[in-house]
C-alpha cells in the first residue's frame, strides 16, 4: 500500500481500454443528495492520476462537469461514467444522483455496476441518513449487489462515525450487525472553534498502521500508545467478523485457542466476503488537503475496489433468451465471444446527437460494426411496457466520458462500458447482440411515475415541436410516462417528484427547444343520474326553405357501476321514424360524452326512446341528434346528477414506526384502510382505497411524512359517488368557467 498514481489516457488522448473481464471494476456510488459522491469521485480520479491537483485534466474538463441542468441545480440529476485506472485495474465509477425523484438513474447505475459504494455523510443527522440508505439498501439487494460502506463529511460532523456504522449495521447487517464493520477508522485533529475536529488520517485495523496527511504528505507509521487499547478492541471485533464469514471454518478454532492469523489471510477471506455480498467494510475518506495529491483514505479505498470487488467474470448476470423467449445460457464473458451488451443509459447531446451508454456484457463492441438492436421495454410494477421493436444498426464512433468530453475508443471489451453515438433508435433496456442469432436480456424495472405534470405549448413556435420533444424526453428517461387524457384533453408528464418535473421542463427547452407551461392537473370525473327521469327535445325552426323538426322523448334510469351508457328505443306507432331512432341514439351519446352537468362524461345510465314526432319534410338526421341531445339535457335538469370520482387502490410500504402516522393521514384523504400485512425487513403494507383527486401530490407528501422511508404504488378501482358539498364546488367552478369562457 504504498504510494501509488496511474494515468488516465493514452497516446494522443485516447482512452485506455480494458483487455479482460477480470481487469476492470464497475463500481456504482449511491448515497443520499449532499453525501459527497461527486468530490468522492474527483478525490479518487486525483489519486489515480485521472485529474491534477487543481482538479482538472490537460483539456480542461472536470469529473464535474456534466448537464447544465446540475450545474445551475448544484446536485446530480443524472448517471454519469468516470473511468480511472488504478494498479492495472479499469475502474469505472458510475455517480448516481442522491435524490428520490431520480431512482431510476440509481437503478441504471446498477445495473451497470458489478458493486456499489454506500457514500454515507456525516454532516447529515442520523434520522435523515437512516432513511435514504435503508432504500437504496433495498434497491442494492434486489439485485444482490455487494456493498461497502465510505463516511465523508466527519470534518462537519454531526453523527460521530461510530454511530453511523451502527446506523449502516442495523440497515445492512439486519440479524448480523457485525457484518458491518470499520476496516479503517478516522484520525482527527484538535477541535476548532466550531466545535469540529478535521480528518488527518485515518488507522488501518488489520495492518495496525496509521496513515497521516496533517502534513499534506501521506505518511505511514505505527499507532500511538494511546491508540492501541481502543484499537485492539475494535481490531478483534473485525477480525470475528471476517473470520465467521471465512470459508475457512478452522480459522475460528486457531483464532480462539490464541493462534494469531496472518493479516495476509484475513485480507484474502475479507475480500471474498465483500464479493459474495456477506460483509460491508466502512472506510471514510476526504478530499485531498491543501498541496496534496491524494485524498484522505482514497488509496485504501481503490485497494479495496480492485482486491475486494467482484469483476464482471464474477457477477451473476441477467437472464438470456431469444426474441420468442426460448433460455439461452449466457454467452462466455470473454473479448473473443459472441457479443452481449445493453443499452443502460440514453441522453442527448445538442451537438453529437443521441448518445447511449452500453455495458458489455460479452465480445467486443466496434466502431462502424453491424449490430442487432432489439427490446421489449423496460417492466415496471405498473406493468407499463414499451412495445417490441427491432433493427439492424450500424454502431457509431465509441467513446469514454470524462466530465462533458467524450474520448475516443477502438472497442470496448466483455465486461466494460462506453458511450456509443447514433446507435440508430436504440432506447434505454435494449439489447445489442450478433445478427446471426438476436439475443434478449432480460429488463431490469423501473419505478411506476406516480406525479402527474400536465403541460400546454407556450407559443404556436411551441406547439409544433411539442409532440416531438416530449417524446424524445420520454424516449430518454424511462421514469417518465406520456399520457394524451381523452377525457381532460389534457397532456399529462407523470414524473417520479416535484425536481423530476422541474428537470424535465429544463430539458425540454435547452436540449429540444420547446417551452411549455404547466397547468393544474385534471383528475377525469364522471356524472350519473341518481334517479330516474323524463325529457322531452324538441327542435323546431323554420327560417324559409326546408326547416328543420323532430321531437323525441325519453326516460333515463340509473344502471350499476360500470354500465355506460345504453339505449333502448321502445318507439311505437311510428313516432320517431326508424331511419331517425338512431339519429336520436347519436345525439343522446354525444350529448353524454359532453356532460349534462359538470361538463363530464355521463354514465351507467340507461336511456328509453319512448315516443317523438315528425314531419314528412322538415325532419332531418341532425334535427333528431339536436332532439335527443335536448331531451337529456331536460331530463338531467328535473332530478339530481351525482359526480363521480376515480378511486384508486393504494398500497404503502413503510417502517413499522410509521403506520400509525401514514393511517391517520390516509383517513384525512378521505382514504379508507381495508387492510395490513407485515412485510420484510420491519416494514408493513398498508392498504387503502383512496380517491385520486387527494393522492395527486402523494408522492411527496408520502416521503416527507416517513424521512424518505415510504414507497406506495396505485391501480384504479372504480368511480363512486363524490360527498355533495365537493361536487357542488366543482359545478360552481365548471359554470363559472364555462361563463367566462
Amino acid at each position: 500500500m504504498g504510494d501509488r498514481t496511474r494515468t488516465h489516457t493514452g497516446a494522443a488522448g485516447r482512452a485506455v481500454t480494458a483487455g479482460r473481464p477480470d481487469s476492470v471494476r464497475n463500481v456504482a456510488l449511491v448515497g443520499h443528495s449532499g453525501s459527497g459522491k461527486t468530490t468522492l469521485v474527483e478525490a479518487l480520479a486525483l489519486t489515480a492520476g485521472a485529474l491534477n491537483r487543481a482538479g482538472r485534466v490537460e483539456d480542461g474538463a472536470t469529473v464535474s462537469d456534466h448537464d447544465e441542468t446540475e450545474q445551475r441545480r448544484r446536485r446530480s440529476v443524472e448517471l454519469s461514467l468516470v473511468p480511472v485506472d488504478w494498479e492495472g485495474h479499469r475502474i469505472n465509477l458510475l455517480d448516481t444522483p442522491g435524490y428520490a425523484d431520480f431512482v431510476g438513474e440509481v437503478r441504471a447505475g446498477l445495473r451497470a455496476a458489478d458493486a456499489a459504494l454506500f457514500v454515507v455523510s456525516a454532516a447529515q443527522e442520523a434520522d435523515a441518513v437512516a432513511g435514504t440508505t435503508r432504500a437504496l439498501r433495498e434497491e442494492c439487494a434486489a439485485v444482490g449487489m455487494p456493498t461497502a460502506v465510505v463516511v465523508t463529511h466527519l470534518d462537519t460532523a454531526r453523527t460521530p462515525f461510530d454511530e453511523l456504522t451502527r446506523i449502516c449495521g442495523r440497515i445492512f447487517g439486519h440479524d448480523d450487525p457485525d457484518a458491518v464493520l470499520p476496516l479503517y477508522v478516522p484520525v482527527q485533529g484538535d477541535e476548532g472553534p466550531d466545535g469540529h475536529a478535521p480528518l488527518t488520517g485515518l488507522t488501518g485495523l488489520l495492518t495496525q498502521r496509521v496513515f497521516d496527511y496533517s502534513s499534506g504528505e501521506r505518511r505511514e507509521g505505527p499507532p500511538s500508545d494511546g491508540q492501541r487499547g481502543p484499537l485492539k478492541e475494535a481490531r478483534d471485533r473485525l477480525i470475528e467478523g471476517i473470520i465467521a464469514e471465512s470459508e475457512d471454518e478452522t480459522l475460528m478454532d486457531r483464532y480462539l485457542s490464541g493462534d494469531g492469523i496472518d493479516v495476509a489471510t484475513l485480507f484474502d477471506d475479507l475480500e471474498r466476503a465483500v464479493a459474495r455480498g456477506a460483509f460491508h467494510p466502512v472506510l471514510t475518506a476526504a478530499p485531498a488537503p491543501e498541496g496534496a495529491r491524494q485524498g484522505i483514505g482514497t488509496v485504501e479505498l481503490l485497494d479495496l475496489i480492485t482486491r475486494g470487488f467482484p469483476s464482471p467474470a464474477e457477477r451473476v448476470l441477467p437472464a438470456v433468451t431469444t426474441q420468442d423467449g426460448t433460455p439461452r445460457p449466457f454467452p462466455v464473458r470473454d473479448a473473443a465471444a459472441p457479443l452481449l451488451a445493453e443499452v443502460v443509459k440514453t441522453s442527448s447531446d445538442p451537438y453529437v446527437g443521441r448518445i447511449s451508454l452500453v455495458r458489455v456484457f460479452s465480445g467486443t463492441l466496434r466502431p462502424d460494426a453491424t449490430v442487432h438492436v432489439c427490446g421489449h421495454g423496460l417492466g415496471d410494477p405498473g406493468g407499463r411496457t414499451r412495445p417490441d421493436h427491432e433493427a439492424e444498426v450500424r454502431v457509431g464512433a465509441l467513446s469514454s466520458p470524462f466530465g462533458k468530453q467524450q474520448r475516443p475508443l477502438d472497442s470496448c471489451a466483455a465486461g466494460d462500458l462506453a458511450c456509443v453515438s447514433k446507435l440508430g433508435g436504440a432506447e434505454t433496456g435494449d439489447t445489442l447482440s450478433e445478427n446471426g442469432e438476436p439475443l434478449l436480456l432480460e429488463p431490469w424495472t423501473m419505478p411506476d411515475p406516480l406525479f402527474p405534470l400536465a403541460v400546454r405549448a407556450h407559443g404556436k413556435a411551441d406547439e409544433d415541436r411539442l409532440s416531438q420533444g416530449l417524446a424524445r424526453l420520454v424516449a430518454e428517461d424511462p421514469t417518465m410516462r406520456l399520457e394524451q387524457n381523452q377525457d381532460t384533453h389534457q397532456v399529462v408528464l407523470w414524473c417520479m417528484g416535484e425536481a423530476h418535473t422541474e428537470v424535465a421542463l429544463e430539458r425540454l427547452r435547452s436540449r429540444f427547444g420547446v417551452r411549455v407551461d404547466a397547468e393544474p392537473h385534471r383528475v377525469p370525473l364522471r356524472e350519473t343520474f341518481a334517479s330516474r327521469a323524463a325529457g322531452r327535445g324538441r327542435h323546431v325552426k323554420q327560417s324559409g326553405g326546408h326547416g328543420q323538426y323532430a321531437v323525441c322523448e325519453i326516460e333515463v334510469e340509473p344502471l350499476p357501476p360500470g354500465s355506460g351508457v345504453e339505449f333502448v328505443d321502445k318507439v311505437v306507432g311510428g313516432s320517431v321514424p326508424r331511419q331517425f331512432v338512431a339519429s336520436v341514439e347519436k345525439g343522446v351519446r354525444a350529448q353524454a360524452a359532453r356532460g349534462v352537468a359538470s361538463g363530464n362524461p355521463l354514465v351507467d345510465v340507461r336511456v328509453t326512446l319512448v315516443d317523438g314526432k315528425s314531419h314528412s319534410v322538415d325532419s332531418s338526421d341532425a334535427a333528431f341528434q339536436t332532439a335527443g341531445a335536448l331531451a337529456l339535457r331536460e331530463a338531467a335538469a328535473d332530478t339530481r346528477v351525482a359526480l363521480l370520482e376515480p378511486v384508486a387502490e393504494v398500497g404503502v410500504l413503510v417502517p413499522d414506526d410509521y403506520v400509525g402516522a401514514v393511517m391517520s393521514d390516509l383517513a384525512g384523504r378521505r382514504g379508507r384502510v381495508v387492510g395490513t400485512e407485515q412485510a420484510t425487513g420491519e416494514r408493513t403494507l398498508v392498504r387503502a382505497e383512496v380517491p385520486e383527486i387527494e393522492i395527486g401530490r402523494y408522492t411527496i407528501d408520502l416521503r416527507s411524512l416517513t424521512h424518505g422511508t415510504g414507497r406506495f404504488d396505485r391501480a384504479y378501482a372504480r368511480h363512486e359517488p363524490m360527498p355533495p358539498q365537493l361536487a357542488a364546488r366543482i359545478r360552481e367552478t365548471a359554470e363559472s368557467g364555462s361563463k367566462s369562457g
